[in-house]
């Protein structure tokens, strides 16, 4: 990984960041598949993998941080938001190294925020295809329509779907979010959008083709359903939160304020 910092996306320096969980074997397929021409700095953080994922993302050249322990989806992005934020990133994109989202997504992520259009962009898996054809489970494809509905109802917006593992996230965002203040559990990636959509953040969407194989991380059944329900409470506690009727630490945002690039994260700690 040679010359670093070139940020030519309009004067941008673009960041990918790599949740990763024994993604040993699905690496390298992610990887090769990022345009590194506008790839700034690729940071992987591995949460106490059992298998290769160090090793592999080594020989690649990537940048890597290890949780000592399993700390858990959503503390794993805290780090890599941390660290990505650490090496001035002005545009930080989460790709999934499970090769299920298409890493060829990113530079037209990355410009719809680089060129000031959107603050987070979302990479859909249900717009403009059929997810189920291609290989998204229909029970799973069900509930994330069932659940993607009432948030849209609870939370007054109109999103296609709100639990993708492909984002892009301004600077400015993800420095004015206490993120520290969300779940270290899958849930994190609703109160995310939650506290976003509490900044005044500008949401846009990307259609992205997924792939379903053998190799994609999933999570079972039991943990399915207590995301699903922590994404009904976590819709809830916002609708109350902005009607006032109550208040959670983790949606107290101020409004997003453009212009001027934030240089520290709130709410999260070194």
């Amino acid at each position: 990984m040679a010359d670093y910092h070139r940020a030519v996306l309009h004067g941008k320096q673009v960041t990918v960041v790599l949740p990763a969980y024994n993604a040993g074997s699905t690496l390298k397929w992610t990887v090769d598949e990022l345009d590194r021409s506008i790839v700034d700095d690729l940071i992987l953080v591995d949460d106490a993998s059992s298998d290769d994922t160090i090793e592999a993302a080594e020989a690649l050249g990537v940048t890597t941080v290890r949780h000592a322990t399993n700390r858990g989806y959503g503390a794993n992005q805290k780090t890599c938001y941390r660290a990505a934020l650490g090496l001035g990133a002005d545009i930080v994109v989460m790709v999934h190294p499970d090769y299920q989202y298409s890493p060829l997504l990113v530079p037209a992520m990355a410009a719809m925020i680089a060129y000031g259009e959107y603050d987070l962009v979302l990479g859909s898996r249900i717009l403009a295809q059929n997810a189920v054809a291609r290989g998204m489970p229909r029970y799973k494809y069900i509930s994330n329509r069932t659940l993607t509905a009432v948030e849209n109802i609870l939370v007054r917006q109109k999103l296609s779907e709100y639990h993708t593992g492909l984002r892009a996230y301004s600077r400015e965002l993800l420095t004015a979010l206490p993120l520290d203040r969300n779940s270290d559990d899958f849930v994190f990636d609703n109160q995310i959008i939650a506290q976003a959509l509490a900044a005044g953040a500008r949401i846009g969407e990307l259609s992205c083709p997924t792939r379903y194989h053998a190799e994609a991380s999933s999570i079972g059944l039991a943990r399915s359903i207590r995301y699903g329900f922590g994404v009904l409470r976590t819709a809830t506690e916002y609708r109350l939160h902005e009607t006032g009727l109550l208040s959670f630490p983790y949606l107290e945002v101020s409004p997003l304020e453009r212009g001027a690039l934030a240089t520290t994260p709130a709410g999260i700690s070194a």
